[in-house]
């Protein structure tokens, strides 16, 4: 199985195993369709007891039937090393690793040490809080564990937020910070996840595909809302052949000569743009650093509610007037000004110790 070997590799099924019917049924809509991966979860511990949580090791014997019944290879999630022991005795073509696992390093390494000598494709969810670095680890250990053929999968991180647009925000910055750091590791979005609800899922899987990620995972029920779990956001296997058949998929290079001279003319102006932009930062900052003295002087604190709270309402207007979003500029200006702030901090501390001497 190679990730890459097709663009976009497609990974399609029910969220989860709910009876052989359902996955027969399922299976043999996709086997159809330019599905590269039937999925479908068989242990499904949910964030509150008492709700559907899988039907367990009977579910990997329907998965390998429809597996021999429609040529379709088949993964599964595993949170434990005994769930990796069963889907290999049931012939699983491939695994991943769930967000509520991949958070913790522990049940990671344990996952990596059943895992040892074993040849299986393996993804790894990014964990629910946005954390490159221990996402980027439980790829790492799996890598360490000597599985070859590993991606990554995007699903989106939670937030305390009811008010927010889909159930766990994409975040975009993170995975693209993921293909910078390892650019040769497939990124798989998961729109499902990130949407949470089946009406979203078309725009966001066009969203990845034209930030190049390499394919998707979208959860396919044949009756979704008859769905034993996460009814919302599954979509029947007709609308993921629409789906599938408006999906752009764009290059990542150009071929026209003229197109890529005038590409290349505005990456020049970019970049002249950005190296203005970084001098001006410069400049700001050494103001800050001046700015730092009369506040000590003056027996002042660095940080100045008021005058935050000022920055916030003029550089916002000002970003209206280029039709550039509030909520941008805000951000923008929140990490400039916790550096500026860092600065004076620095200064003052110094400034300080050379008055005791």
């Amino acid at each position: 199985m190679n990730f890459k070997k097709v663009r976009p590799f497609i990974i399609a099924g029910p969220c989860s195993a709910e009876s052989r019917e359902q996955v027969l049924e399922t299976a043999q809509a996709l086997s159809e369709l330019p599905v590269n991966l039937f999925r479908a979860g068989v242990w499904k511990p949910r964030t509150r007891p008492g709700s559907f949580e899988g039907r367990g090791i009977p579910a990997l014997a329907w998965l390998r039937e429809a597996k021999q019944k429609y040529n379709l290879p088949v993964c599964t999630e595993v949170a434990e090393p005994s769930h990796i022991e069963e889907a290999l005795k049931h012939d699983i073509d491939a695994l991943w690793i769930g967000a509520r696992t991949t958070v913790n390093p522990f049940l990671v390494q344990h996952l990596a040490d059943a895992l040892q000598g074993v040849n299986i494709p393996v993804m790894i969810k990014n964990p629910v809080n946005t954390d490159i670095d221990l996402w980027l680890g439980a790829i790492e250990r799996i890598e360490k564990a000597g599985i070859t053929e590993v991606a990554a999968i995007h699903r989106g991180f939670s937030t305390y937020n009811s008010t927010q647009e889909y159930r766990n925000q994409p975040n975009w910055l993170i995975p693209i910070e993921l293909k910078r750091r390892r650019p040769e590791l497939p990124v798989i979005c998961d729109p499902s996840h990130i949407t949470g609800a089946r009406e979203h899922v078309a725009e966001v899987a066009q969203k990845a595909m034209d930030m190049h990620f390499d394919g998707l995972m979208i959860e396919t029920h044949p009756h979704p809302d008859d769905a034993l779990s996460d009814k919302a956001q599954q979509i029947t296997p007709d609308e993921l052949k629409k789906l599938l058949n408006a999906l752009i998929v764009r290059k990542e290079t150009i071929e026209d000569a003229s197109s890529l001279m005038q590409l290349e003319y505005l990456r020049e102006l970019m970049d002249a743009l950005d190296s203005e932009i970084i001098d001006l930062v410069g400049r700001r900052m050494e103001i800050s650093e001046r700015m730092a003295a009369v506040k000590l002087a003056c027996n002042m604190t660095a940080f100045q509610p008021a005058r935050w709270r000022e920055i916030v309402e003029t550089r916002s207007a000002l970003a209206q007037r280029h039709l550039l979003s509030k909520e941008f500029i805000v951000e923008l200006y929140e990490k400039i000004h916790h550096e500026s702030i860092r600065k004076q901090l620095e200064i003052l501390q110094t400034l300080q110790n050379e008055i005791k001497k």
